[in-house]
């Protein structure tokens, strides 16, 4: 009967540890976002032509290595997986709350007794006694406020929350070696670009001087292409010095500090196909930075039942089972069995509003949280508006870069036939150089910075888009 009733109750307090959870359960927060990204037509795009591993839509295969290189050997993604680790650990901890702790302990002494007491111990009894003891002990704490749950509850979203703060990491690290990668060969570009036209200036330096010489050219006109030849040659050595840079910049984010590329050319990478017109907003929400946010979120928010649950009783149900005697033959009989069984109950009697007080700071902690979350998101977006817009805008511009760049050209060609030809001076000549010099690096630089918009709108989305890249511009 007995057994019984403790069954009974048993079964009760555990009814009730299942049903009471302190605490808001999680809503996610509104947001008052616009259906599609400015910059776009009215037709929707589906989120799952979104693609993770964004970086190979350029098609160039060295790329690719260095991102993977960089996501195996970085110490920023190895940091982030250790920090999963450690997060899975507190999940494992916080759910074995659930089951009870079994603890053994065992002891042997030895210990005198006086007898000099006001009340004397009777001579049968020994003042010199031994005392072996083992037991098993155990206590399992009743979860009737939700404190555990709530507590595992917080621990699994901090747990995803280092998961996402893991993907966020590896999308920032693409982007960069992407966009060092980028800069590399768009350096190798224009060092090309340079040389040619170094090579141009020597040849019109050669041909001033044999007109000097043949008193058909001033020594004005032989200081100007001397003057336009050494330009060209340090302008050919500062972009040397920026393309060993940014090597170096690529050696450390890829982990090869050895590493060494030969030279290549930007503009014969292709640019991804613009995005699907009408591209929802909702796309930001597959963001890792704004998944990270949202679990943040929902760790606060079950953190506010954890310190509610503190502010009410503990029920802790402990027993405990093992042996007593004063000789180790007999530490194992019957009559040296000791056991006990029962409930504890621990409640705060007077904390001068502690407990209120730490139920308000987590409120306020996930109040922050809620204001991070819409943060995140509207940053998101305006980073998707503002890469839209880039992209855009310098794709329409490329091709009036090139229409200039060709005009430049046919400048040059036509300046050096009138200064051969005696109808012109040497001034000409000199401006139709830096002309097409400027336009030959600016149409660089713009498809450098098309690229890197690109990467920009890659990331701001969480990941590319799969379609069929353009050719490259010539």
């Amino acid at each position: 009967m007995k057994s019984a009733r403790y069954l009974s109750v048993l079964a009760a307090a555990l009814l009730l540890n299942a049903c009471m959870l302190l605490g808001p359960d999680y809503q996610r927060p509104a947001s008052a976002l616009p259906a599609a990204f400015p910059d776009s037509a009215n037709a929707a795009a589906r989120p799952d032509t979104l693609a993770t591993d964004w970086w190979t839509l350029f098609g160039d295969s060295t790329l690719n290595n260095l991102v993977q290189s960089a996501l195996a050997n970085n110490t920023d993604v190895r940091r982030a997986i250790a920090r999963i680790e450690e997060t899975d650990a507190n999940l494992r901890a916080a759910g074995a709350a659930f089951l009870p702790e079994v603890d053994v302990s065992s002891s042997a002494t030895r210990s005198a007794v006086s007898t000099r007491t006001a009340v004397p111990i009777p001579g049968t009894v020994p003042t010199v006694r031994n005392d072996l003891r083992l037991g098993l002990s155990s206590s399992f704490e009743l979860d009737f406020w939700g404190r555990l749950r709530r507590g595992v509850e917080a621990a699994r979203a901090q747990a995803l929350s280092s998961r996402y703060a893991k993907d966020v990491v590896m999308l920032s690290l693409a982007s960069l070696t992407t966009q060092a990668y980028f800069v590399l060969r768009s350096l190798d570009a224009q060092i090309a670009t340079t040389r040619a036209t170094l090579a141009s200036r020597e040849e019109s330096l050669s041909l001033v001087r044999r007109r000097a010489d043949a008193g058909l050219a001033s020594d004005l006109e032989l200081s100007q292409a001397t003057g336009a030849r050494a330009d060209a040659a340090t302008q050919l050595s500062e972009l040397t010095r920026q393309r060993a840079l940014a090597a170096h910049q690529l050696a450390t984010l890829t982990g090869k500090l050895d590493l060494d590329l030969t030279a290549g050319d930007l503009r014969a990478l292709p640019q991804p196909a613009l995005p699907p017109a009408g591209l929802p907003s909702a796309l930001i929400e597959r963001r890792p930075d704004i998944r990270q946010a949202e679990q943040d979120l929902i760790a606060a928010n079950a953190k506010i039942g954890v310190a509610r649950a503190a502010m009410l009783p503990t029920i802790s149900l402990t027993g405990s089972f093992g042996t007593q005697s004063a000789a180790l033959g007999s530490l194992f009989e019957g009559p040296a069995r000791i056991w006990s069984i029962g409930p504890t109950l621990t409640a705060p009697l007077f904390d001068a509003g502690k407990y209120a007080a730490l139920a308000r700071a987590e409120q306020a902690r996930a109040t922050q949280a809620v204001e991070n979350y819409r943060k995140s998101i509207e940053t998101a977006f305006r980073e998707v508006a503002d890469a839209l817009t880039n992209v855009r805008q310098l794709a329409a511009g490329e091709t009036d870069m090139q229409t200039s760049v060709t005009a430049a050209r046919e400048s040059l060609r036509l300046a050096n036939l009138r200064y051969d030809a005696g109808y012109a001076g040497y001034l000409e000549v000199l401006d139709a150089q830096r002309t097409l010099n400027l336009t030959e690096l600016a149409l660089v630089r713009n498809r450098q910075a098309l690229l890197s918009a690109d990467v920009d709108l890659m990331r701001a989305l969480g990941g590319g888009w799969y379609a069929q890249p353009q050719a490259a511009a010539r």
